[in-house]
């Protein structure tokens, strides 16, 4: 009977160690996983390729004053100009054009990168002053 506890007691030992393992593991695996990720996703945000190569295909974009940066990025990814529209949002969040995109309509090409287009979203148009521009959009 003593002998038969002891064996109990190995062999519960083992399966909590065993199990002990099984679960740093997966812990490893999953941060490994995120680790990697995170990595990608940060690489990407300076360094994604545009969707074509030169001349690419031009598209027109209409970005109205209600829209958010977000909604942008899920316009653009819809009309091809974009991979990815959390991407794009990240490196608008990163850029220096972060809140000064500009509500009109756009002729963007699938060749430009994100950074182009934001320059051009950017950009007041022609023959309008910086304070009409303002004056014209909505907070």
């Amino acid at each position: 009977m003593a002998a038969a506890m002891n064996l109990n007691k190995i062999v519960f030992k083992f399966v909590r160690f065993s199990f002990s393992i099984l679960v740093m593991l997966l812990v490893v695996v999953c941060l490994v996983k995120l680790g990697t990720f995170c990595y990608e996703f940060g690489y990407r945000v300076f360094t994604e390729a545009p969707m074509e190569e030169t001349p690419g295909t031009e598209k027109a974009v209409e970005i109205t004053a209600d829209m958010s940066e977000g909604d942008i990025g899920k316009l653009l990814k819809e009309k091809g100009l974009v991979r990815d529209a959390k991407l794009f949002y990240a490196q608008l969040k990163l850029s220096a054009y972060a809140g000064k995109l500009r509500p009109g309509t756009y002729t963007l090409n699938t060749s430009m990168t994100a950074k182009e287009m934001m320059v051009i979203m950017a950009t007041v148009p022609e023959g309008e002053t910086e304070t009409e521009s303002e004056a014209g959009a909505t907070p």
